[in-house]
């Protein structure tokens, strides 16, 4: 299927140049061949769509849109530096997908890049009623404590056991935001459609939402949308792990802007 609709794209690297910076250009930060082979082009079936998304499809087989990935590849780039802007100036990212799907890869590329992420469950009010989770999450933290200090050895044993429950269900609703003490600057978000009360939540506080948008989405609730496949393992691997890299990227850069300055410090 992948050779008919993008004949000659399965083979080589193909990418569009159309990021510049000073001094020069920089390829795309992810190839049409990587999309292809992730199967970020497959969306859904043709009679569960958004109407507001043809812009994003290619064409039709079998039921099925195809997604436009050179659409997509430059998306992807658009979102790349947005994030890498924010991230740049201290800004948080929160990387949101509760679907089985997505869990994984956002836990495991927020942890990768040092941001926050919410994986199992959003929490009605998870950021417009943020000092109530903070009281939660101040909860998780003493639990720990007792953990730590010893205070589980002195304790009845039945009253540890239903502390333990509480600190499972903690940790697995807050874990990954644990340590964000304010509201995120922006939210990455694995299908919005799916993490619509996130998506509400980020709205009403103004809250920049860059996001991956299958066929079934509407693009218009992200500031950044990213066409693509938001029901492939894989497609959501390649595509949230390209956003860790932004953060990471622009960390690099503040690292080396520092090291740059306590070199002249120590030449002076």
């Amino acid at each position: 299927m992948e050779g008919m609709i993008y004949a000659g794209l399965t083979t080589g690297t193909v990418s569009i140049i159309n990021l510049k910076k000073p001094g020069g250009i920089r390829m795309s930060v992810i190839s049409m061949k990587q999309l292809l082979e992730a199967g970020v082009h497959f969306g859904h079936q043709t009679r569960r769509w958004n109407p507001k998304m043809a812009e994003y499809i290619y064409t039709e087989r079998n039921g099925i849109y195809i997604i436009d990935l050179q659409k997509s590849v430059g998306k992807v780039d658009e979102a790349y530096k947005a994030v890498s802007d924010i991230a740049a100036e201290g800004g948080t990212i929160l990387f949101v997908g509760t679907k089985k799907q997505a869990q994984e890869a956002v836990q495991t590329e927020a942890e990768r890049c040092g941001m926050y992420y919410v994986n199992e469950r959003w929490l009605g009010g998870m950021l417009t009623n943020f000092k109530t989770i903070q009281s939660r999450i101040k909860r998780l933290k003493d639990i720990e404590k007792m953990a730590e200090d010893g205070t589980f050895d002195v304790l009845p044993k039945k009253e540890v056991v239903n502390i333990k429950k509480e600190w499972d269900k903690l940790e697995k609703n807050l874990g990954g935001i644990k340590d964000m003490k304010r509201i995120p600057d922006a939210i990455f978000v694995v299908d919005p459609k799916k993490e619509k009360i996130c998506v509400q939540e980020a709205h009403s506080l103004g809250i920049t939402l860059i996001g991956i948008a299958d066929t079934n989405c509407d693009p218009e609730e992200l500031d950044y949308v990213i066409p693509g496949n938001d029901d492939a393992i894989r497609a959501v691997k390649l595509i949230v792990s390209k956003m860790a890299d932004a953060v990471i990227e622009a960390n690099q850069g503040e690292e080396m802007v520092a090291e740059d300055a306590a070199e002249e410090a120590t030449e002076e």
